[in-house]
């Protein structure tokens, strides 16, 4: 069974190959093809062959977008409780204060590395990049999509 690289700060972001190299690119292509055919031979169908085109490539953006927004939802909860389990319970009334963004970064923090790391993403507003930077026990995230 394949085995992951180890995860840091430079190599987390993920590239999904059928997405980005495949169905991204055919799709922006067909939209291309699709004006080029209009160009060359006007007509109404020749329009529509544009509209549903652009319909087809937003459709395949919009369902990486929703399946993204999903796992973000997914993790928010994760790393709310994740936090409570692990915070002091005079500490756990900061959560809710934390961002959408901020608790996504948190969740490459080791356990005994996010209390302390979520005080200062507070205390500071830090930014996800500044958050995925400051983590020393990098906790991977393999699941991504």
């Amino acid at each position: 069974m394949p085995t992951n690289p180890p995860q840091n700060f430079k190599n987390h972001a993920k590239f999904d190959p059928p997405f980005h190299f495949v169905l991204a690119p055919l799709f922006l292509a067909n939209v291309i093809v699709a004006i080029i055919h209009c160009w060359r031979h006007p007509s109404l169908f020749s329009g529509w062959l544009i509209v549903v085109s652009i319909g087809a490539l937003l459709a395949v953006f919009l369902i990486r977008v929703y399946a993204l927004k999903v796992q973000d939802r997914v993790i928010r909860l994760e790393e709310r409780l994740r936090l409570a389990m692990l915070l002091p319970d005079a500490k756990r009334g900061m959560i809710p204060t934390l961002t959408e963004k901020q608790l996504i970064a948190l969740r490459f923090a080791g356990d005994f590395e996010l209390p302390p790391l979520a005080e200062k993403a507070i205390s500071e507003n830090l930014a996800p990049k500044d958050i995925k930077a400051a983590i020393t026990n990098w906790r991977p995230d393999y699941f991504r999509v």
